[in-house]
């Protein structure tokens, strides 16, 4: 099989992985082709609006895995193909060179073994990084089962590495994907935390210069939403011990596409996009809002309810804790006013040193007045619904019916 053909193939099978996302890398490079530097890399849209884009591929689709919710597993019928390295890396530095791409997303089924796998995917780098002095964005998968000194050299080349945990549970794992384990998911992403973190506190040598970081852009993960009967709560639990534990960059979030008349699977018509979309508003409240998963969701309420986005849905259920007066109130009590996000609230704090903020300015902030005047009063003004009673005001947020919400476009944002 051509290139072309391979290309084709697995360029379709990397279409269900979606932890990729802008580098945050600082790598520089003055000698060759691409830069990761600064602006980053993205396979779709940067928060500034710009479309960047990756060349997301999987290096092979031939599985030695049957895991039931994978398109790729061992046991379906479909093309397979594999890349040589020389081929990958030449495909990606001529996409480059072309324009068409500015870094490389790369994946791969776990071809013969996870140690020969992730000797592949090395192969790649070291022919992108030496042979064409590629200094464009790389993001590649840390293969489960790979011995750490593979991972470690890969860390080296790589901008961002990620290890897919798919499943919410171990039991879940082991009865969907019984060829994992929780342990083998596990050890390559404590390991590449550890090492993460030791390449930042790296003292510069006698000469005044660091060595180039270990893994610059982080670590990520993804959740597969859907294909198992784990309550949103579960899953924002272990979101939240991630991050903690591991430090990571992102938690990815996929609704699960039905690729399989499995019985162990769900009978979806269609996956459960609007699912996935509120537990990212979630993650969002986790990362930079300063929330915690039990106060989202509780065992009486393990699910988020899909009409009202979370953080609406929680300042509904804490009516006690509003009105806030704008004017007084500390960045932390800002947060957590539907309507207002982060760089609403840090324009808030700064105008208040210069005097009292007035409802007619909070537009100019940002700040979604539609859903906040509901809970601020500003100068001891308040524009909202004064009776505060908890079914006429979630009437109010209710959004529109699902025939109508999937005519457009999610919006992650909206809290």
């Amino acid at each position: 099989m051509n290139t072309e053909g391979k290309l084709a193939i697995l360029a379709d099978a990397a279409k269900y992985d979606v932890s990729c996302s802008s580098s945050g890398s600082r790598r520089k490079n003055t000698t060759g082709v691409g830069n990761a530097s600064l602006g980053g890399i993205c396979h779709t849209w940067t928060s500034d609006g710009r479309c960047v884009s990756l060349l997301k591929v999987l290096f092979s689709n031939d599985c030695i895995f049957d895991c039931a919710y994978c398109v790729n597993r061992r046991s379906v019928d479909r093309p397979r193909a594999t890349f040589t390295p020389e081929e990958l890396a030449e495909l990606t530095i001529n996409f480059y060179r072309r324009n068409y791409i500015e870094g490389l997303f790369l994946s791969s089924g776990v071809y013969k073994s996870p140690n020969y796998t992730m000797e592949c995917l090395i192969r790649t780098l070291l022919l992108l990084r030496k042979k064409y002095n590629f200094g464009g964005y790389i993001h590649t998968k840390a293969i489960p089962g790979a011995d750490p000194q593979l991972l470690e050299i890969a860390g080296q080349y790589a901008d961002r590495m990620s290890v897919n945990i798919e499943l919410p549970s171990e039991k879940s794992l082991k009865l969907l994907a019984p060829q994992k384990s929780k342990q083998a998911i596990l050890k390559p992403m404590s390991y590449l935390s550890s090492r993460i973190e030791e390449s930042l506190e790296e003292k510069p040598t006698w000469r005044g210069k660091k060595k180039p970081l270990f893994v610059p852009a982080g670590q990520s993960t993804q959740l597969i939403v859907g294909a198992t009967p784990e309550s949103d709560l579960s899953i924002l639990r272990l979101s939240e011990n991630l991050y903690s534990r591991f430090n990571l960059k992102r938690v990815y979030y996929s609704a699960y596409v039905p690729v399989s008349s499995n019985p162990l699977l769900p009978a979806l018509s269609s996956p459960p996009l609007l699912r996935e979309n509120r537990i990212y508003q979630a993650d969002w409240l986790l990362r930079f809002y300063k929330f915690k998963a039990e106060e989202l969701l509780d065992e009486k309420q393990p699910h988020f309810n899909l009409n009202i986005d979370p953080k609406t849905d929680w300042a509904l259920r804490n009516l006690h804790f509003f009105p806030v007066e704008i004017n007084k109130a500390s960045y932390e009590v800002l947060l957590r006013i539907p309507g207002i996000g982060v760089i609403s609230a840090k324009r808030i704090m700064t105008a208040r040193k210069n005097g009292i903020i007035r409802f007619d300015l909070l537009a100019r902030f940002g700040v979604v007045m539609k859903r906040a005047q509901y809970f601020i009063t500003c100068n001891g003004v308040f524009h909202g619904d004064r009776s505060m009673n908890e079914n006429h005001l979630r009437a109010h947020f209710e959004a529109p019916s699902k025939s109508d919400f999937v005519k457009r476009q999610l919006f992650l944002f909206q809290l």
